[in-house]
């Protein structure tokens, strides 16, 4: 087994498992080419980037500036 962006289709749930795993203790992650920011990262930087972040810990997501955290993070912060 690979744990690279080539892992077998099969074995493509164990890669994904890795990764989040890793997650957990991290700011941040990569996925091929991209820098993939947690839920931890932006709730340390304070406010929504707008960005449409996978991760993005606000409500609502996605908007500039918002600052309330989706009660899903609130115990989180």
């Amino acid at each position: 087994m690979r744990l690279n962006n080539m892992a077998h289709p099969k074995e493509s749930w164990i890669y994904e498992l890795v990764v989040k795993e890793r997650a957990k203790n991290s700011l941040y992650y990569f996925e091929t080419d991209k820098i993939i920011f947690t839920d931890q990262y932006h709730i340390n930087r304070g406010s929504c980037c707008g960005n449409g972040c996978r991760h993005c810990p606000y409500d609502p997501k996605h908007q500039h500036g918002t600052t309330k955290l989706n009660k899903n993070y609130e115990s989180k912060n």
